[in-house]
């Protein structure tokens, strides 16, 4: 008796469908790679294949250790660097005591400058991508650094005044 009721079950005319009529069966969406993607095992979790992104670095150490924009300081020495590999030329540098006492090397922008040893400057973050080393920048016209001479474009950037016009008369 069992068996007969077991095959009127099988039978697909008797048989209930498992989904309604109604939904429309979606298309199986595969992936790009043939290859299942593994998980790691428990003895390489152990032997620390998990670790943390490194965190990143900050351009300018000192001031940002501060939280100051820019610190005064005092030349201790100023010279000139040589450039990195396809570069060439003489970056304008100064080795300046900040005060908080530690030592920095910052680059002088511009063309010529006024800085010697005991000059007071001011230094802000940036460095001069082509000189290893030199984290930091002296700003122009502020304290001891005067601003370029002659300059005409990009003038605040390197503490120039708006030039007089000449008066006819």
């Amino acid at each position: 008796m069992a068996t007969s009721f077991l095959r009127s079950l099988m039978q697909p005319s008797l048989r209930r469908p498992l989904m309604p009529a109604t939904t429309i069966a979606t298309p199986l969406i595969r992936s790009f790679s043939s290859t299942p993607v593994q998980s790691a095992t428990l003895n390489q979790v152990l032997r620390g294949c998990r670790k943390p992104q490194k965190k990143r670095r900050a351009e300018s150490p000192v001031l940002s250790g501060m939280n100051a924009p820019a610190m005064k300081g005092v030349c201790i020495k100023v010279g000139i660097t040589r450039p990195k590999k396809p570069n060439s030329g003489e970056r304008k540098t100064c080795r300046v005591r900040l005060s908080n006492g530690k030592h920095i090397t910052a680059y002088i922008p511009g063309e010529g400058h006024n800085l010697q040893q005991h000059s007071v400057v001011l230094v802000k973050g940036g460095r001069a991508q082509d000189c290893p080393g030199v984290l930091y920048t002296c700003v122009r016209g502020a304290l001891d650094l005067g601003g370029v001479s002659s300059r005409v474009s990009s003038r605040s950037k390197y503490g120039t005044k708006k030039p007089k016009k000449a008066s006819v008369g």
